[in-house]
């Protein structure tokens, strides 16, 4: 039976395994190293129930520290009042006319529902304050939740986290909605033509949402005179960035890599059955070739020696060997060569073949026999 210290040892040894999983670890990064409760009771007496989304949500929130642009009014005892409740209502746009993308997949776009919303000075003043106010509350409770010893929010904590939350994710939508129609302006405006449209509205979207975290309306300039800024400054980037990986990795159109070489593919395979059937005429005399023919045809294209250091001999110097001129060599060649022609295509191109020639590059290349002779036997 096994001893009780060694049972105890593999059990640790399990357990520290299956804490150091892949798994394991992924979910504790995910949850940010806290667990939440799914119900947990308030002082109230009443449940709050925290789902595995909004646990993912808080996990974020204590690990991220929140961004936001500082105002003097936020430190006053009345400043949500202020901000929220005393604010007049501000108009919020309609994006479903927004689908620049659409357009390339064929889709037609649908017709605007509404006119665009413009913002004035003081609209943009108060949506921005509200945003920074949610994220600048947000850091307050985060800041409250990380000084305990738990470092864990209460269910209270938690709900007003996911309320401002919520509310600055919100606000950040409603104001990039309302500006959208800038991106589009400045992606038109900016004719880059080796960027493609959708990446440049894409990479101008992303501007917009930047520009959005980073206005500061306490300065008393309009958010579209940053926001365009910003956009375009993103678009030279873009053109930059595509600049240099074109430089680093050149791919230009090739018409050499787009063409087909199945024809000199087939045509040189016809070429060489070709020159072993002509080769085999010569040697076998087939073709009923005279002595002096055979001899003009072996010296003329190099068929008498194996050795591939020599190169034939020309029309002279097969006259020199058989005792006439070098016309008349000539003239037995092609004499020579027509008998040749002639056997190839009786035997070779109109008959059945060993290997199966194919038919386009035979009757491309079967009307000129003398030339395939002269050719493949040089």
């Amino acid at each position: 039976m096994e001893p009780q210290h060694i049972k105890q040892f593999r059990a640790t040894a399990v357990k520290t395994i299956r804490n150091n999983s892949p798994l394991s670890m992924l979910r504790r990064r995910r949850s940010g190293g806290l667990s939440f409760a799914p119900t947990a009771a308030t002082e109230s007496g009443r449940t709050a129930t925290l789902s595995e989304a909004d646990a993912q949500i808080l996990a974020h929130i204590l690990a991220t520290e929140p961004d936001y642009i500082d105002n003097e009014l936020f430190r006053e005892a009345t400043a949500e009042q202020q901000i929220f409740d005393d604010a007049p209502d501000v108009r919020k746009p309609d994006a479903s006319w927004y689908s620049p993308v659409m357009d390339d997949l064929g889709v037609k776009r649908m017709p605007k529902s509404s006119e665009q919303v413009i913002l004035t000075a003081a609209e943009e003043r108060i949506l921005f304050l509200q945003y920074n106010y949610s994220r600048h509350r947000l850091g307050e409770l985060r800041a409250e939740v990380l000084e305990t010893a738990s470092r864990t929010p209460t269910p209270e904590q938690a709900a007003d986290m996911l309320r401002w939350w919520r509310t600055s994710r919100e606000l950040r939508v409603q104001i990039a909605e309302t500006n959208l129609a800038l991106v589009l302006a400045m992606a038109k405006r900016t004719r880059m033509s080796e960027v493609d449209f959708a990446d440049l509205v894409s990479e101008g979207n992303m501007a917009l949402l930047r520009a959005v975290d980073k206005f500061d309306c306490a300065r008393g300039f309009k958010f579209s005179t940053y926001a365009c800024r910003a956009i375009l400054k993103a678009f030279s980037r873009q053109g930059m960035k595509l600049t240099k990986y074109r430089q680093r990795f050149p791919t230009d159109f090739d018409p050499k890599l787009e063409r087909s070489n199945y024809v000199e593919t087939k045509r040189e395979e016809f070429v060489k059955d070709t020159a072993s059937e002509v080769k085999r005429i010569v040697v076998e005399n087939s073709a009923g070739l005279s002595d002096i023919e055979r001899t003009v045809i072996e010296h003329r294209f190099h068929l008498e020696t194996p050795d591939e250091g020599e190169r034939p001999m020309t029309l002279e110097q097969v006259g020199q060997i058989i005792g006439v001129t070098k016309e008349r060599v000539r003239q037995i060649q092609n004499k020579a060569l027509a008998k040749i022609r002639l056997e190839l295509e009786t035997s070779y191109l109109h008959g059945p073949s060993d290997e199966g020639a194919d038919e386009s590059a035979a009757s491309a290349d079967g009307n000129d026999a003398s030339r395939i002779a002269a050719a493949l036997l040089n």
